[in-house]
């Protein structure tokens, strides 16, 4: 599975007749503004996240008739987008150019695999639960809106039986996902069953009249809610809880990795190229990995003996990991501390960045029948069109696998300067839609969290050596992914040992570790990103100190790295270099002024 905010973004018009316009400029522009186009007539939640309301009611079509259509239009665009003579364009349309271009050739090259059509589910992830959050991802401010929301009830039934229907067709291929990882997948279906519409999640909207809505209309929506969730939403989960117990369950996987299934070697190949936006070898990928394990390790060391624990890094990690003193007793302090956590970073941002986004965003526990084992914590996107803040999510289940020491990076990665202030400052950038909305290249957003949490040093949040190991361990954790990931998809590591050796590296608790190793095999590839992207922009980061000496300036380099959006490492490498350029340009000037 891939993760891209806009599903189906990069794709095409047929384009019959179309004028040929003699400018490039004029050319590129409207193709792309083509692609705009269609992106919004095709993906309705797309739509309703800028303010669109053409897809009001729709919630996309998951068939496999569907896709191959799409599949054709980007065939036909990916043939125009060819004719565009990129030479002709200023700088700023050459890197539109590339980013568009390299999401058009990513889809087309993962569409040959067979994986990418019908292993649409991992252990967190999958149609019904993303459907799960539109009770709290929908503007409801309005008596359309409700309309809006209600037809999408009411055609959740058609979308379930075509994710079920492409699932029936990775049973029948052998592209099923592991056993193990997916034991309590079933929970997140059970968990929106109801016996009542009232009783049910989707109710939520419901439950206060908004001022603009009269009491009639008012009792007219409920009516057709209730109609809508208890015949076609309840159903449909059932359908799925069903299906997935008869059928799916009884034939998962015995192996775990990706390479176990018919084409597999060559999909993870692809994945890793996907994700990182690099040609890097599973096998580069992997020694990459063993070698900043071992840096890692040595400063854990150096935060251990500080701590009291000199040559005893272990002992230190059991002591975080058993003392009772460094946990939770309720999910309420958990959230309050999370909450306290932000507001002192959040004073900081002001010195890190010159250009801070307007969204803001908020703290919330993670559902709890997604929350058993998923992952410590996640971001999900916000949109000021939709008045929509942030969402940082915390899990809330098993407190004694929460410590507090691991809050500070936590929250630095998924709120600010993490996440929330990438994710939301690209939404606000001046830039195309389909560049604001669309482009979410895995290295550049999670590199950057990565990236983030050695800010943390900067701002002081590390201030304890438990703390600082929490840091340390963090940046452990993403390096162990590049070891395991590849080890368990490329070179035939067994689930025991990617958890022994996650284990004896991090000071990760069991519970995340489980649920980690159990992420990165029902998700092959995702988790190289992070540790990648960050290396690029930390080496970027010195580049440009040792080039611009005493006229480095932190906060317009942040600025600099995050103006374009996500990009892939490489367009983000070629801009850097021309931002330290000019920069050195501007200190000759000012020196002979």
């Amino acid at each position: 599975m891939k993760n891209w905010i806009l599903a189906g973004v990069i794709a095409a018009l047929p384009l019959t007749g179309a004028p040929v316009l003699a400018a490039p400029v004029d050319d590129y522009t409207a193709l792309r503004e083509e692609l705009w186009q269609w992106t919004l007539d095709n993906s309705p939640l797309t739509a309703m996240r800028v303010g669109d309301r053409r897809g009001d009611s729709k919630i996309g079509d998951l068939s496999e008739a569907a896709e191959q259509r799409q599949l054709a239009e980007v065939r036909a665009f990916r043939k125009r987008f060819a004719a565009i003579d990129v030479g002709a364009l200023p700088n700023d349309l050459r890197v539109d150019y590339g980013v568009l271009l390299r999401g058009i050739d990513d889809q087309l090259a993962g569409a040959e695999f067979p994986h990418s059509r019908y292993m649409i589910f991992t252990n967190r992830g999958g149609w019904h639960m993303w459907f799960a959050g539109l009770p709290e991802g929908s503007p409801f401010f309005t008596k359309a809106d409700y309309d809006s929301y209600i037809g999408r009830l009411e055609n959740y039934s058609e979308q379930n039986a075509a994710g079920i229907a492409r699932t029936r067709k990775a049973i029948a291929g052998g592209l099923m996902q592991p056993c193990e990882p997916m034991e309590t997948f079933i929970g997140t279906i059970e968990g929106r069953y109801a016996d009542t519409a009232e009783s049910s999640s989707f109710w939520m909207p419901f439950s206060e009249r908004p001022d603009t809505i009269s009491e009639g209309e008012w009792e007219d929506l409920k009516t057709r809610a209730r109609a809508a969730i208890e015949q076609s939403v309840i159903p449909a989960y059932r359908q799925f809880g069903e299906f997935y117990t008869a059928e799916y369950e009884p034939k998962c996987r015995d192996t775990i990795g990706i390479s176990e299934t018919p084409g597999g070697t060559d999909y993870y190949q692809y994945l890793i190229k996907s994700f990182t936006t690099t040609d890097m070898t599973a096998d580069e990928v992997h020694k990459l990995g063993l070698s900043e394990v071992a840096r890692i390790r040595a400063e854990m060391e150096t935060v251990a003996a500080e701590a009291g624990f000199a040559g005893d890094r272990k002992g230190f990690i059991e002591d975080l990991r058993t003392n009772p003193v460094y946990y939770p007793k309720t999910g309420d302090e958990l959230l309050q501390v999370t909450a306290a956590q932000t507001k002192l970073i959040d004073g900081w941002m002001p010195q890190l960045f010159g250009t801070l986004p307007r969204l803001p965003y908020t703290v919330k526990p993670i559902p709890m029948d997604q929350a058993v084992g998923n992952t410590t914590a996640y971001y999900e996107l916000g949109s000021l069109a939709i008045g929509r803040p942030g969402i940082y999510r915390v899990n809330l289940t098993a407190l004694d696998q929460r410590p507090l020491w691991e809050v500070p990076v936590l929250s630095i990665h998924e709120a600010v300067p993490g996440h929330h202030h990438q994710l939301s400052l690209q939404q606000e950038l001046e830039m195309h839609p389909i560049r604001q909305f669309g482009s979410n290249f895995t290295a550049f957003v999670e590199g950057w969290g990565l990236y983030s949490e050695q800010l943390g040093k900067e701002m002081g949040m590390y201030d304890t050596p438990a703390k600082k190991m929490g840091q340390l361990s963090y940046e452990m954790w993403r390096a162990c992914r590049l070891v395991v990931d590849t080890g368990i998809h490329s070179k035939g590591w067994s689930k025991a040992r990617a958890v022994a050796f996650m284990t004896d590296n991090s000071a990760l608790s069991a519970a995340n570790i489980d649920a980690e190793v159990n992420r990165y095999i029902t998700w092959p590839g995702q988790a190289l990103a992070y540790k990648v992207g960050e290396l690029k922009i930390r080496a970027l980061r010195e580049r440009a100190e040792t080039a611009l000496g005493p006229s480095f300036n932190l906060r317009t380099f942040h600025d600099a790295v995050l103006e374009n959006g996500a990009v892939p490492l490489d367009v983000l490498e070629g801009h850097v270099d021309r931002w330290i350029a000019a920069e050195q340009a501007k200190v000759i000037e000012e020196g002979v002024s």
